[in-house]
């Protein structure tokens, strides 16, 4: 088990680590790639930098960590779970245990732009299968994606659901997907709904939702349809929204991990910061929250 654990090799998440590690924490980063830091071609607005590109900002950051002892390892975090000694991060093929865990992943990805998609959150669509799979026992849903994300959320729906298809809406599958799981490849048109509804159980109490159209499938461009009770969207990877509601963290009216001013979500034991936390999306507020992620957890370890 390590003391800390962070998600994301970015500015805040490596800076935590310098932090938790340089105080003699067993602390590891688990990263996928450099995200929005790593398309940044010139940074010329950081401490200590005239101009420098984000993958060699990104690149230094991590040596450095690595230099004060921090465990480096490149995967993709597809769940978090949490039990009475630890928690524990899931990715596409190993657990790890951990002590404290920081949120660090960046801005939560941008929702597919899709005709009727957000029209149905809450009443069919949902992102979180750990979540609101309950919800569907019996049912037919899909999820939309392509990756480990998506094939994760279709492991959590397969022991609940009547059919699981995954829509990768004019992708091929990056990874192999359990032959329960149907395969519809075709380009999504259109989420459509059907007859009047007062709100599907899930996120935030939707039971209690004013009446809405409930989600009643998907219209491809050829247009044939998929008939469906439940929605699950897993495109890309999972942002740091995505694995903080798998745990019951609290997410703000914006998307964003709601933390407080040491940057602690709800949920004991789990930090979150830089992007994913919301406000200005800078390296320089990104490695500020990391330090007082770094510090605070220092401190609650030794208390």
């Amino acid at each position: 088990m390590t003391d800390v654990l962070i998600i994301g090799g970015g500015p805040a998440g490596v800076t935590a680590a310098l932090y938790t590690a340089r105080a003699g924490l067993k602390t590891t980063i688990i990263y996928k790639d450099h995200g929005a830091l790593g398309k940044a071609e010139r940074i010329e607005n950081y401490y200590g930098h005239t101009e420098i590109s984000g993958n060699a900002l990104a690149e230094t950051g991590l040596e450095h960590a690595q230099k004060v002892g921090t465990e480096i390892i490149t995967g993709e975090v597809v769940g978090l779970s949490i039990n009475d000694q630890c928690i524990n991060v899931k990715t596409a093929t190993v657990e790890y245990q951990a002590k404290t865990v920081v949120l660090a992943t960046g801005a939560n990805r941008v929702t597919p732009q899709i005709p009727g998609l957000s029209e149905h959150e809450g009443c069919g669509v949902s992102y979180c299968a750990i979540c609101d799979g309950f919800f569907y026992k019996g049912k037919d849903v899909a999820v939309l994606g392509s990756g480990e994300y998506a094939l994760h959320e279709a492991k959590d729906l397969l022991p609940l659901a009547a059919t699981v298809t995954l829509l990768t809406n004019g992708k091929e599958p990056e990874v192999p997907f359990p032959t329960p799981v149907a395969i519809r490849k075709e380009k999504i048109k259109e989420v459509y709904g059907g007859a009047a509804t007062s709100g599907i159980p899930g996120i935030k109490g939707l039971s209690s939702l004013p009446t809405r159209n409930a989600l009643k499938g998907v219209m491809f461009e050829n247009d044939s349809e998929l008939h469906l009770s439940g929605l699950f969207i897993a495109v890309g990877i999972a942002g740091g929204t995505d694995l903080a509601r798998k745990i019951g963290a609290v997410i703000d009216s914006q998307g964003s991990v709601k933390v407080d001013n040491k940057m602690q979500t709800s949920v004991p034991g789990l930090w979150a910061a830089g992007d994913c936390t919301g406000g200005l999306k800078q390296i320089a507020k990104a490695v500020y929250e990391g330090a007082e992620a770094g510090m605070d957890i220092i401190k609650h370890l030794r208390d």
